[in-house]
């Protein structure tokens, strides 16, 4: 079955190392958290705030040796109001996992946008 898997993080900062270590972090959790392999990732949409200027986000999978795996990015939508600095991840991987089974992760700042979720994707 092929599934969604949902995440975001708060960046500190617009550089390419805070921008990309977040992401990374993100990224090695959330498949460590759901069981993913790079083999049965069919893509990932990456979305960044507009204020986030300094890489791409799916730089850091592809840093992880995800180079198979099709990756876009995308800017978020700039909604008044919305937290600053965020990294936004759709995974869409094969797994035999349910939708009840599937951990999402929303850390640091960014856990004000799943305020139903916990920071570690606990319910």
């Amino acid at each position: 079955m092929l599934r969604g898997i949902r995440g975001a993080v708060g960046i500190e900062e617009n550089t390419r190392e805070a921008i990309l270590g977040a992401t990374r972090d993100l990224l090695e959790r959330l498949a460590a958290a759901n069981g993913v392999e790079p083999d049965r990732v069919s893509m990932i949409l990456f979305t960044a705030t507009t204020d986030l200027t300094a890489a791409f986000p799916a730089t850091a999978a592809r840093e992880m040796g995800w180079t198979r795996v099709p990756l876009m990015c995308s800017p978020e939508l700039d909604v008044t109001g919305a937290p600053p600095r965020i990294v936004r991840v759709m995974i869409l991987a094969d797994t035999e996992r349910g939708a009840r089974e599937i951990r999402h992760l929303f850390l640091g700042r960014a856990a004000a946008l799943r305020p139903d979720l916990a920071a570690d994707g606990t319910r």
